[in-house]
């Protein structure tokens, strides 16, 4: 019986310390944030009833800027996610609220790693969700990199060259890239497999 508790014991503590260090990566990963900031995102209430996970790396706090600057743009896109059959539509530039809100849809191999580039964006943040695949996905500040192509106004795009984090994106999960992001997509993760993907462009707060 002895054993058993001690057992039962050693249990709760490794999870508690497990639990304990997932808080702590996620932390980690959006700064300081606070509580109620926190307490909205974990919520997943902005979803309006998607079902989709974000991902561990999406900036919290820069979210809940943008959403309350744009709540509309955003709930359109999410709505978007949730009411759209993606496995269906086909490729293509679609808008869902004019230059406020628009939707990419793409479809073929991934990039070499060698053929993907970081890029950031002034105006527009990115929804990106892979619906078919699997592809690489760098994430860095942008302050991070080395400009190569200056900024871009008519395309709102400027390209850089560094080092950065990777993730996997697949349909499990979306990531969302504010302007401050230099991000890196499309890269394949198998072969030449086919990816399709699509990417929600919200407009940021001016």
């Amino acid at each position: 019986m002895e054993k058993k508790c001690q057992l039962k014991s050693t249990m709760v503590i490794f999870i508690s310390f497990f639990l304990l260090s997932l808080n702590s990566m996620a932390q980690k990963e959006n700064g300081n944030i606070t509580k109620e900031t926190a307490q909205w995102y974990n919520s997943h209430n902005w979803l309006n009833g998607l079902k989709l996970k974000p991902h561990r790396s999406i900036d919290q706090k820069e979210f809940a800027r943008q959403y309350r600057d744009n709540k509309t743009g955003w709930d359109k896109a999410f709505e978007y996610l949730r009411t759209t059959d993606l496995e269906d539509i086909g490729p293509g530039t679609f808008q869902i609220d004019g230059k406020n809100v628009y939707v990419i849809i793409t479809e073929g191999p991934g990039k070499t790693f060698e053929q993907g580039k970081w890029e950031s964006h002034r105006h527009y943040s990115d929804i990106q969700y892979v619906i078919k695949g699997k592809e690489w996905m760098g994430i860095e500040p942008f302050t991070s990199l080395k400009l190569t192509e200056p900024y871009d106004g008519p395309k709102d795009i400027a390209f850089y060259t560094g080092e950065g984090k990777y993730y996997i994106g697949d349909p499990e999960q979306f990531f969302i890239f504010f302007p401050q992001d230099a991000h890196r997509p499309g890269i394949k993760v198998d072969d030449d497999a086919p990816v399709k993907k699509i990417v929600i462009k919200v407009r940021t707060g001016e």
